[in-house]
């Protein structure tokens, strides 16, 4: 990328909420542990934000880092314990709050007008969330704002005192409580910083493909398809970057929705990747005969899974790269605020691969966040089809069994989700929801049809809504679409007498059941 905001992160929940924020901008930014800066001047930084953290600066253990190499030489903007850092750092004075600011405030005392607060409405409502507070400012600071219960809020550096320009802010302009906290986020990238907001999934599209072309020159790549989102949009990349040279496969394991084998497959042949469909169902549903325990059934697929990227690795012997649909937020994941971890993240349907295989990694989307990939997909043509598709488990259905998996629960499971999913369909609500589907429980009930009673199993039905996975809340179905689709599994899939709706959020409970 030509330019960049980097975020070090010192560990707050926040971080990736910064990092979206300035995207949304059309800014490419990055997020580094809070002790990985570059030793190295480099131009195409354009500025750097420290993110808050759970920690205090004034405990011994507090995350500290020189900021000689970085005060002065890029414009700088400190966010909570990043403000409180700066302050403490340049000698002032920072204590633990007698009471814990928490929640909504009102920046009720603006003892300045500033470029930082350009487009923020009088009083503007901001959300904080420190155990800290900053009660005297270093003498190379001066005070910008403040609230009715915390007079530092926002300060910046004296004119002159350093090369480029610091701002620090005690509240959180990343969420959404702070009602004006975009227009401070855009007033330091681009007024102050001076970005030019030219990142866009057009220019993503366009570098990434040189970029895999000079990376991956002749060889070949092989890639496995899981029909979601994220490992289509990598995919479809590679695919124009290095045409044919791309070789992929598909795998039918058994625990697939209802026809999605056939329907997925078309999709990727309609859009021209070279791909091989791979019907495996029998291998699995064998291997998984009489295994009940969730991370028994896991491990099996897991490793049947490798078993067929192995063979499929066999029979192209040309194959010198692997293909990973890894986006950012694994990539975040897998690296600590004290320091880099070596994991790096598998493909979810290929588990951990054989090292004999010697391949080398490409992943062409492990800069972008969900709806960051989507927006790619959408520049690169790909039908909504596959873009709008909820998250399905890697396990597949294997994981929505409860319990043993056999030929005929898959086949019950299969037609009530296939209806749950028409259904929201039918009634506008598939896009309102972020993942739904239906679990097949392990237990069986008394029911009526007819004249007659019947002992046959339950199935719960679960959606929810959610930005990333993490945290997750059940969405709020209307009590007639629940209606419907309960009656029409009830009556139309054999062996199933009753339709339960899951409300559990995560956390407690997980998404998934198992």
């Amino acid at each position: 990328m030509n330019e960049r905001i980097l975020i070090l992160d010192f560990g707050s929940q926040y971080t990736q909420l910064i990092a979206r924020r300035v995207r949304e901008l059309n800014i490419y930014c990055e997020i580094l542990p809070y002790n990985r800066f570059p030793a190295e001047p480099d131009d195409s930084i354009k500025a750097v934000i420290l993110s808050g953290s759970p920690f205090s600066v004034k405990e011994p253990d507090a995350l500290r880092i020189d900021l000689e190499p970085i005060i002065g030489r890029y414009p700088v903007l400190g966010v909570c314990y990043g403000a409180q850092y700066i302050a403490d750092y340049y000698g002032g004075q920072v204590e633990r709050s007698q009471k814990r600011e928490y929640g909504k405030a009102n920046l009720t005392r603006i003892f300045q007008p500033d470029p930082i607060l350009d487009g923020m409405a009088r009083d503007s409502q901001v959300w904080m969330s420190h155990a800290d507070t900053i009660s005297r400012l270093p003498e190379q600071f001066e005070l910008i704002a403040g609230t009715d219960s915390v007079e530092i809020a926002a300060f910046k550096a004296r004119e002159g005192a350093f090369e480029a320009p610091v701002y620090c802010l005690q509240f959180h302009p990343e969420v959404t409580h702070s009602l004006d906290g975009s227009a401070v986020l855009h007033n330091f990238a681009v007024n102050i910083a001076g970005c030019s907001q030219d990142w866009t999934a057009a220019s993503f599209v366009e570098h990434t493909v040189a970029e895999l072309k000079e990376k991956i020159g002749d060889d070949h790549v092989l890639m496995a398809l899981s029909g979601g989102v994220d490992s289509t949009v990598a995919a479809t990349l590679l695919h124009r970057a290095i045409g044919e040279n791309l070789v992929c496969f598909f795998v039918d394991n058994g625990l697939l929705r209802k026809d999605e084998f056939g329907e997925v497959l078309s999709v990727y042949r309609s859009i021209g990747l070279n791909v091989e469909g791979i019907d495996a169902r029998h291998r699995f549903w064998d291997a998984l005969a009489g295994a009940k325990e969730p991370e028994q059934k896991r491990k099996i697929i897991g490793r049947l899974f490798i078993e067929c990227f192995e063979e499929e690795a066999e029979a192209h012997p040309e194959i010198s790269w692997l293909g990973q649909g890894t986006i950012y937020p694994d990539v975040i994941e897998s690296v600590s605020v004290h320091g880099p971890s070596v994991t790096i993240k598998s493909h979810h349907n290929v588990g951990g691969l054989p090292e004999h295989l010697k391949l080398r990694i490409v992943e062409p989307l492990r800069m972008l966040f969900k709806d960051e990939v989507r927006r790619v997909g959408a520049e690169l043509g790909i039908p909504q089809s596959i873009l709008g598709r909820h998250p399905f488990p890697g396990p597949g259905l294997g994981i929505r069994i409860l319990g043993e998996v056999t030929p005929d629960k898959v086949a019950i499971l299969q037609e009530a989700d296939a209806i749950f999913l028409k259904y929201l369909r039918k009634f506008d609500l598939y896009d309102q929801v972020w993942q739904a589907g239906a679990v097949l429980l392990p237990v069986q009930s008394v029911g009526v049809m007819g004249d007659e009673r019947t002992y046959e199993q339950a199935v719960a039905l679960r959606a929810v809504n959610s930005v990333d996975g993490m945290t997750a809340e059940w969405s709020r179905l209307p009590h007639e679409f629940l209606a419907a689709v309960s009656s029409e599994i009830i009556n139309h899939v054999k062996g199933i007498n009753r339709v339960v709706y899951d409300i559990s959020t995560k956390p407690p409970a997980t998404i998934e059941w198992e």
